[in-house]
């Protein structure tokens, strides 16, 4: 999987359980959903995404680069 790939999936996962914990739980829930989407709205301007720092630093630190 490739680390856009994985970014927009833990963003989709990250926005279902907030949705499903806004529901069921509290609404305040949705303000992180709500946090999501601005960070999606602001990584696609300004080409930075706090995930991928994440994912680079860790899961994806020795995939970096490859020709695999």
């Amino acid at each position: 999987m490739t680390l856009e790939n994985t970014i927009r999936a833990i963003a989709g996962t990250f926005i279902l359980i907030s949705l499903s914990l806004g529901y069921f739980v509290s609404s305040y829930w949705f303000l992180f959903t709500a946090f999501v989407g601005v960070n999606l709205i602001q990584s696609s301007f300004t080409k930075w995404c706090l995930m991928e720092d994440i994912l680079k630093a860790t899961v994806f630190k020795n995939k970096i680069g490859s020709c695999s």
